[in-house]
């Protein structure tokens, strides 16, 4: 009997490292719980949920208690635990466990119900109903956070740690991508999603979907969040390849963290996921092998009559686009100051009208290829290659490309078949990210386009202004996502997107 009644009292308080006594004629509610005399030493602004869950002294992320006095994590709340001694110590009372969103008095060990402390737990963990999200595209309102400062859902800065702009930026562009983004916000849609034992790559999705909700949080504290405990997960996951502490490619942290995402929720080749329903198109590739260059003529003329230097059409996906800038030009004017060269957006994606050419040069072999779209995604990702590498250094190409912000029709770089099939092919901008400065110290910085109001936003970490559609064409633009304009059919399916289905 004493075994069975030591079990009963450790369910009971299962939470506390030292378990304590409950009879089972206090099981119920004791009468301080809605009388705590210390909720007014709670300090809201000291409060902040971004950084990992982790005890400040044993560093244990096992039953950890945040101090609403000072906002130090602590474990247990036992007699012998850290939450307890810090509540003697500095006379602090008011705790919340980070797991169950339950808050307790220390060192007296009893539970507090107060409807005023719902803000705190819908700061730590966010919700949206289904309403709430079809919503978040049809109004502009501003929002006044707990520190005064008023902001719009959606736009607000994240923290640079140290060296993270690069993901900042990319994190900031899908987050303005709505069906994404509404898939996201109602985590019911990826919750029951088996992976195999042992897969961490599943954090990714978890700590994406809390940065979703907690951008667009219209309750928070403050005006800004720190993508921490997002990028701790992404350092994890990528084996380090992406740090917080080194500066980033933020298309090759885009191009990583699409595919991981996508293979975290459950998705292959065959099996699509939200990833792939958003941003995946396809097309056409047409290769040809060519002889080596240092080839006498007749050689070269006869294996181009050989089946293996015929031309090879094959079908691919893709994620996002790569448009090739032309090789800058340092032209100079009569003051001596360089000029630098612009390009209109459709001289580069002519790559994509199935006529023109490309050498690609392998270590052995040559190729020539071609390529044509097949099928336009409802969102279409750009990628403008600054970036040349050698083996001596990385150079960077400043040549500005002149876009229209609305209204690009990309019907022609389709396939006849592709032109019958598609309803739509005009796209508008949505997020522009930009690279300044040199190839290896540069920063990023994002334009996007908030749909409720209309207007475009320029972030760059926690900096956070308006800016003309006009000044967006003239940086160095880097990467750009299109929302391509749904025709009725596409517009309900849209509607359903953060469903899943």
């Amino acid at each position: 009997m004493a075994t069975i009644k030591r079990e009963r009292e450790i369910d009971e308080d299962e939470d506390s490292e030292v378990p304590v006594k409950v009879s089972r004629t206090h099981e119920a509610e004791d009468k301080r719980s809605r009388h705590c005399p210390y909720l007014d030493t709670i300090n809201r602004s000291v409060l902040d949920f971004d950084f990992e869950k982790l005890c400040s002294i044993s560093l244990s992320h096992i039953n950890v208690y945040a101090c609403l006095v000072c906002g130090k994590y602590f474990q247990g709340r036992g007699q012998k635990s850290h939450a307890y001694t810090h509540s003697v110590q500095f006379t602090h009372h008011v705790f919340l466990n980070l797991h169950t969103l339950k808050f307790y008095c220390l060192p007296d060990n009893y539970e507090i119900i107060d409807s005023s402390l719902e803000d705190i737990t819908y700061v730590l963990k966010p919700t949206f109903t289904r309403q709430h999200i079809g919503g978040l595209d049809k109004q502009g309102r501003l929002y006044r956070a707990y520190d005064g400062t008023t902001y719009l859902p959606g736009i607000v800065g994240l923290n640079n740690i140290k060296a993270n702009d690069y993901a900042n930026a990319v994190l900031q562009a899908l987050s303005n991508v709505p069906p994404l983004r509404n898939y996201f916000l109602e985590e019911e849609n990826y919750r029951t999603i088996r992976r195999p034992p042992g897969d961490i790559m599943f954090l990714l999705v978890q700590r994406f979907g809390e940065l979703m909700r907690k951008l667009w949080n219209p309750r928070n504290f403050k005006a800004h969040v720190s993508p921490h405990e997002m990028l701790q997960a992404v350092v994890l996951c990528s084996k380090k390849n992406f740090q917080i502490t080194k500066q980033g490619d933020s298309v090759d942290f885009l191009s990583w963290f699409l595919n991981a995402l996508h293979g975290a929720l459950g998705g292959t080749k065959k099996k699509p996921s939200i990833i792939t329903k958003v941003f995946q198109g396809s097309m056409r590739i047409f290769s040809k092998k060519l002889p080596h260059p240092d080839l006498p003529q007749e050689e070269k003329e006869a294996l181009l009559l050989t089946e293996d230097y015929q031309e090879v059409m094959s079908e691919a996906p893709f994620l996002y686009l790569t448009l090739d800038l032309p090789t800058a030009p340092l032209y100079k004017d009569e003051k001596e100051q360089l000029i630098i060269p612009q390009v209109p957006l459709f001289n580069i994606f002519t790559k994509f009208n199935g006529n023109m050419e490309k050498e690609y040069k392998t270590y052995k072999e040559n190729f020539l290829k071609r390529f044509q779209l097949t099928r336009l995604p409802p969102y279409l990702i750009f990628y403008i290659k600054r970036f040349n590498k050698n083996n001596f250094f990385v150079e960077k190409n400043p040549t500005i490309v002149n876009f229209p912000i609305t209204c690009v029709d990309l019907r022609e770089y389709l396939t006849e078949e592709a032109q019958v099939t598609e309803k739509s092919t005009t796209y508008d901008l949505v997020a522009n990210v930009v690279h300044d400065g040199k190839p290896t110290e540069g920063s990023y910085r994002i334009h996007v386009l908030h749909h409720g109001t209309g207007k475009w936003y320029e972030m760059q970490d926690l900096q956070v202004t308006d800016i003309l559609p006009q000044m967006i064409t003239l940086s160095e633009a880097y990467i750009q996502i299109w929302k391509r304009r749904p025709n009725e059919e596409e517009d309900e399916d849209e509607k359903d997107s953060h469903t899943g289905a």
